[in-house]
């Protein structure tokens, strides 16, 4: 610790308290590049190995709550959050550099206090579960609480994909788990601030106190320990490539699930029709997708495809013209300009071409150029793993191509992304040539979208906020869209011939609440068991 500064506690079983740490350390302002006034713990396995057993203990008590009380605590913990709106805007904002307004207090924070609701109100629902009845061969199955659940938290969301308080965090207590958040070291003041409000929640709604738990950093081997350890039942990443891989190698080996979202770069393909109706307005909507939030976005269209000619080199100019003009935003860290900036030499050296001026802004603030780049299909082609590395912040590459098999064979060598969205003419002019393109496309990312850019996701039931690797580890899951989310943290319980009364609630002849959806005999209903 250094002289002078308090190391804050971290959150076991109930109780803050100070953490076996291995060292310490202290997030930085990124628009001044200050040290921040508090320190952190790094903490060591002995801080990991009482959070795992106290969270096993916790989720044998939890097996016997009524869902009525987990809903309870979300809620409770969403009005508390929104209580604290202000004060978190201002903590988040010195730790992030994100806007106060409207990102953070009017955006992203109801957001997060939203999907804590949906995710209660799917608890006490229950359809979630999908509850099915075989009353001939006399068994039942419903999906169940898996054990506990580490978070690990990213740095861009600082409240909405919150390890504490984020997505994965409302998903994995609505199911019935109890969650170790091990929060992101950008911002670890905004996280403790959740984790207070969450504390405060449990007791008051009579949750083991275990329920939640934060630390705020491990070092590497003990990240990897706690997703194989045998008292994790799953484990959810937000994330670079690198670390995401290797806490899944670990997960793996010891046949831990583990849910990651990682790099996307998520193509955008404008066709000829579209660029020749509303060309202007297409580069207009584009560069304001790629420039919001300095680009920090997983959704952040990074690769735009065009057809060469004259609409092409328009659609270029007026993109690289608002790039040029634009105030490059402050990014999240001094390392995150610093990696955005060895990305981009990167896509140079595979022979991605520079089109903005790349002036380096002034000042201490942490910034990077707003960057667009241009290379032609064949170029792609001969690289095309260099040129989907990921620049994640305000950076974009044009790939420029001759004609619809060029197109065809750059959307083939693309790898899995979040999402892809495809222009057409309004006119009808683009419906062949899309016809060929989409099902390609189609495979290659997790959400599909005609006319709109992918920045932004949007908590509905409809969503899939996943894909094909490397956008995340498993394309059958998403990590935004309630009830589905949370069946990444349950497991698949059969009963077979067991006695009525001993069978879940969910599972008996009578349905617990009258509305709740199962499927009794290959049919959906709301009926009980024999009616």
């Amino acid at each position: 610790m250094s002289k002078g500064f308090m190391t804050q506690p971290v959150l076991i079983a109930g109780k803050w308290r100070a953490s076996e740490s291995t060292g310490s350390f202290r997030p930085q302002n990124p628009s001044t590049g200050e040290a921040l006034p508090d320190e952190y713990p790094i903490s060591s396995w002995n801080d990991c190995d009482a959070a795992l057993t106290a969270a096993a203990e916790a989720a044998v008590t939890l097996r016997g709550v009524p869902r009525e009380k987990i809903a309870a605590f979300l809620n409770t913990f969403a009005d508390r959050l929104d209580a604290r709106k202000a004060e978190l805007a201002q903590m988040a904002n010195r730790e992030t550099a994100l806007p106060v307004s409207p990102r953070l207090a009017d955006v992203e924070l109801p957001r997060t206090t939203g999907q804590l609701r949906q995710a209660a109100a799917a608890a006490v629902d229950g359809s979630w579960a999908l509850p099915t009845i075989d009353t001939k061969a006399n068994i039942r199955s419903c999906y169940s609480a898996i054990g506990p659940v580490v978070v690990f938290g990213p740095n861009n969301f600082p409240f909405a994909f919150n390890g504490i308080g984020g997505g994965d965090f409302a998903a994995a207590i609505a199911a019935g788990n109890p969650v170790i958040a091990k929060g992101h070291p950008l911002h670890p003041g905004t996280t403790r601030m959740m984790a207070e409000e969450a504390a405060a929640a449990v007791a008051e709604a009579g949750l083991p106190p275990a329920t939640v738990q934060l630390i705020y950093k491990v070092d590497r081997a003990s990240g990897q320990r706690m997703v194989a350890d045998p008292r994790v039942g799953a484990s959810a990443f937000t994330g670079g490539r690198a670390g995401g891989l290797a806490l899944k190698a670990a997960a793996d080996k010891a046949g831990k699930p583990i849910y990651l979202e990682m790099s996307s770069i998520n193509p955008v393909v404008i066709l000829p029709g579209a660029l020749t109706e509303r060309g202007g307005a297409l580069a207009e909507e584009y560069a304001s997708s790629t420039l919001l939030g300095g680009g920090q976005f997983c959704t952040n269209p990074g690769l735009v495809m065009l057809f060469q000619g004259d609409k092409a080199e328009d659609f270029i100019a007026a993109v690289t013209s608002t790039f040029d003009k634009a105030t490059p935003a402050t990014l999240l860290s001094a390392e995150g300009a610093r990696s955005l900036a060895a990305s981009v030499k990167v896509l140079q050296q595979a022979g991605a071409q520079l089109v903005t001026k790349g002036v380096t802004p002034d000042g201490p603030a942490c910034r990077h150029p707003n960057t667009l780049l241009r290379a032609s299909g064949a170029q792609f082609l001969a690289s095309p793993e260099a040129l989907q590395t990921e620049a994640f912040g305000a950076s974009a590459l044009a790939v420029v191509v001759r004609d619809a098999a060029e197109a065809g064979s750059v959307i083939e060598h693309l790898e899995g992304s979040l999402t892809g969205a495809i222009y057409s003419a309004q006119s009808g002019a683009d419906d062949d040539l899309y016809s060929k393109l989409a099902p390609r496309l189609r495979d290659r990312v997790g959400r599909l979208l005609n006319d709109k850019m992918p920045t932004g996701v949007a908590v509905s039931p409809a969503m899939n906020h996943g894909g094909p690797y490397p956008a995340t580890g498993h394309p059958g899951f998403t990590a935004v869209g309630i009830p589905a989310s949370l069946r990444r943290f349950a497991a698949l319980h059969s009963y077979d011939n067991v006695r009525e009364p001993r069978l879940p609630a969910a599972l008996r002849d009578k349905n617990p609440t009258g509305t709740l959806w199962r499927l009794i005999d290959g049919r959906q209903t709301q009926s009980d068991v024999g009616a």
